[in-house]
């Protein structure tokens, strides 16, 4: 059975296009991963972290036959395979891929938690999946996005 699922994309390293186009192409060779849509790209400030550039992000709607664990793992590895290298928190990278929602599902677990935990608090987050599925329902929340998204529009910095 195949399950909806939703991939947050980040770079800012180097040709941040390139990169994303490199893993979008890597990803979506992997048996059991159908892309459905990609948002549109937003260039936004980092969050936290060290001084650093600007990151283009975006959100992949994927079908997957894949466990959420199995996805984790493929999205861990791919990000190795571009040259991650993870030293320290927040830190600038060339690739950036979380795993935002699984289905429905509500995983807890120490190195696995679906939702993402800080999805709701990130425009960059938000408005790309906004421009793919605004009715999506969040489900701790039980909110839309399309609602959490007006609850952080005011606040968020302007994007270009």
């Amino acid at each position: 059975m195949s399950t909806l699922a939703f991939i947050g994309v980040g770079s800012n390293l180097g040709d941040r296009n390139v990169w994303i186009k490199r893993a979008k192409d890597l990803l979506s060779q992997k048996k059991g991963i159908r892309f459905l849509r990609t948002a549109p790209v937003y260039e936004t400030d980092p969050v936290g972290g060290p001084p650093q550039g600007r990151f283009l992000n975006t959100v992949w709607e994927i079908e997957t036959d894949l466990s959420a664990r199995e996805i984790l793992v493929v999205l861990l590895d791919l990000e190795a395979s571009l040259g991650r290298k993870r030293t320290r928190k927040n830190e600038p990278r060339v690739i950036d891929l979380d795993l935002l929602f699984y289905g429905d599902q509500v995983i807890q677990e120490p190195d696995l938690t679906i939702p993402h935990p800080r999805l709701h608090e990130r425009w960059f987050v938000l408005k790309p999946l906004w421009d793919l599925r605004a009715d999506w329902i969040h489900p701790v929340f039980k909110k839309s996005i399309c609602e959490l998204l007006d609850r952080i529009h005011e606040t968020h910095p302007k994007s270009k």
